[in-house]
């Protein structure tokens, strides 16, 4: 995995959680790697991936069986989904209008790149 260094590493891998979850590739109810599983598949230090589990089990999104490992909460699709909607709405499309903004894009410009972007994608 390569790593922003503008990102503290276990919120990089709490996105590498998410994107798995929103992927579907963990399902709910299902055991997810333990963590020092992780840590081995990411190349990181143990601890960084305790704070990453830790803080998804605070957000609800991930819970523990003890002795037996983690696994995705019975929503934890929903949660993961309203997490990264309020972030995309809060801080990713505010610095993408300022952007629009400054370099005179119109919503329409905008509207016929996405439209072509999906089209392509199916």
């Amino acid at each position: 995995m390569d790593f922003d260094n503008s990102k503290p590493i276990y919120l990089q891998l709490v996105d590498f959680f998410y994107e798995n979850i929103l992927l579907r590739k963990w399902q709910e109810g299902e055991r997810i790697p333990s963590v020092r599983e992780l840590a081995v598949m990411v190349e990181v230090n143990p601890n960084t991936a305790i704070r990453a589990f830790n803080h998804l089990q605070e957000l609800e999104v991930i819970y523990n069986k003890r002795g037996i490992g983690y696994f995705v909460a019975e929503d934890g699709h929903s949660k993961v989904l309203e997490i990264k909607r309020n972030e995309f709405k809060e801080v990713v499309l505010p610095d993408v209008f300022k952007k629009m903004r400054l370099l005179d894009v119109k919503f329409e410009e905008v509207k016929n790149l996405y439209d072509q972007h999906s089209n392509e994608k199916e």
